[in-house]
């Protein structure tokens, strides 16, 4: 895999996770999702946990790459909203719970997602 350069803009997601590809497709529909989408489960996606320090086999988060700067947990998810601009941007305001709390938050959810939600047979995105 070529690396990213340092203005990519990526999200490595987990492709069968309801949650994560739900959440892909509420970026797209609503509005140009600025990020590149990268499924973990791809050479691409696993090459780029590994390479920021995440297991590509048990991810408790999704990598959000974004002009060389890296964001996981729930920072990502607000940095992943905020970059839509427009009225978006005030999701940044998020930043204001500690982010202890958000991030045990975020957990839950990722140590459950496919307890609660199942699991997709395959990406939408290699449909």
């Amino acid at each position: 895999m070529e690396r990213p350069n340092s203005n990519a803009r990526i999200i490595v997601f987990d492709g069968i996770c309801h949650v994560c590809s739900g959440w892909m497709r509420f970026l797209e529909c609503i509005g140009s999702s600025p990020f590149q989408h990268i499924p973990m489960q791809s050479p691409e996606g696993k090459a780029l946990l590994l390479e920021f320090g995440i297991d590509p086999k048990d991810p408790a988060t999704f990598l959000v790459l974004d002009q060389g700067r890296q964001f996981t947990d729930s920072d990502a998810a607000i940095h992943t909203i905020a970059a839509l601009g427009g009225p978006w941007r005030l999701a940044g305001l998020a930043r204001i719970i500690p982010r202890l709390w958000r991030d045990w938050l975020y957990r839950l959810l990722a140590r459950n997602r496919y307890r609660w939600f199942g699991r997709r047979s395959s990406c939408y995105l290699r449909q």
